[in-house]
C-alpha cells in the first residue's frame, strides 16, 4: 500500500505543508492582540486551515513551521526574549489531549523554545475539572480555565505560549497562576488571534 501525505493548509498532494501554503503564513504582518499578547498572525484563511490541521488532523510537523512563525515574531522585539528564563504553555485540557493524543500548544512551545535557544518546562496544570474553551459561548471563555502552577517558577521570568488566542482569556488565566506561584515577570504569546481579538487597526481580512 502506497500512502501520501497532504498539505494541511490546501490538502494538496505533497508535503505536510506546501510552499504556497508557507509562504501564505509568513506573507501576513504581524497583528497586535490587546493585554501585551505577542501574535504572530491573524486567525483566517490558509493560517486558519493550517491550525484546524495540526489539531484535528494529527498534522504535527505543522508545529514546527507555525513555531518559527511564533520565534521569528518574537525575536523581532528584543524585549520579548531577553527577559525570559523558560518557555511553557498553557495546557489543552486533559480530554483534549487524551483525545488527540498529544497538546499542540506543547509541541509549539518546545519547538519555540528551541528556535530561541531557550529551555522549556511543564510549569501549569489545568484544573482537572475545566471543560475545554471550543465550543463554549463567548460569555464563557472569558472566565478563562483555571490553572495551577509549578513552584519552581518563584523568580523566573517565564514565557507562556499557545497556538490561538480567541478572548486571551486562558492566557491571562495562565499569567495570573504563575504570578501567584512568585515569577518574576510573564510575557505571553500565541500563534495566531481571532479577528475579534485583534486590535482595530489590526484586522486582517
Amino acid at each position: 500500500m502506497i500512502f501520501s501525505t497532504r498539505c494541511a493548509g490546501c490538502r494538496s498532494r505533497g508535503p505536510v505543508l506546501c510552499r504556497t501554503c508557507r509562504f501564505a503564513l509568513v506573507a501576513r504582518p504581524a497583528p497586535r492582540a490587546p493585554g501585551d499578547i505577542v501574535v504572530a498572525t491573524g486567525y483566517t484563511g490558509r493560517v486558519r486551515d493550517v491550525l484546524l490541521g495540526l489539531k484535528y488532523q494529527n498534522r504535527r510537523p505543522v508545529a514546527a513551521h507555525v513555531a518559527g512563525l511564533l520565534a521569528g515574531r518574537l525575536g523581532r522585539t528584543a524585549d520579548d526574549v531577553d527577559d525570559v528564563d523558560v518557555v511553557t504553555w498553557a495546557p489543552t485540557s486533559a480530554r483534549r489531549r487524551h483525545d488527540r493524543g498529544f497538546d499542540q500548544a506543547e509541541l509549539i512551545a518546545r519547538a519555540v523554545a528551541a528556535h530561541l535557544g531557550l529551555p522549556c518546562r511543564r510549569l501549569l496544570e489545568r484544573d482537572g475539572a475545566n471543560e475545554p474553551q471550543t465550543g463554549r459561548s463567548r460569555r464563557d471563555r472569558l472566565a478563562g480555565p483555571a490553572f495551577r502552577a509549578s513552584p519552581k517558577v518563584a523568580g523566573r521570568r517565564v514565557l507562556v505560549i499557545d497556538d490561538i488566542v480567541t478572548t486571551g482569556a486562558t492566557l491571562q488565566s495562565a499569567a495570573a497562576a504563575l504570578q501567584r506561584a512568585g515569577a518574576r515577570h510573564v510575557g505571553l504569546a500565541a500563534v495566531a488571534a481571532t479577528p475579534g481579538c485583534l486590535l482595530p487597526s489590526e484586522l486582517v481580512a
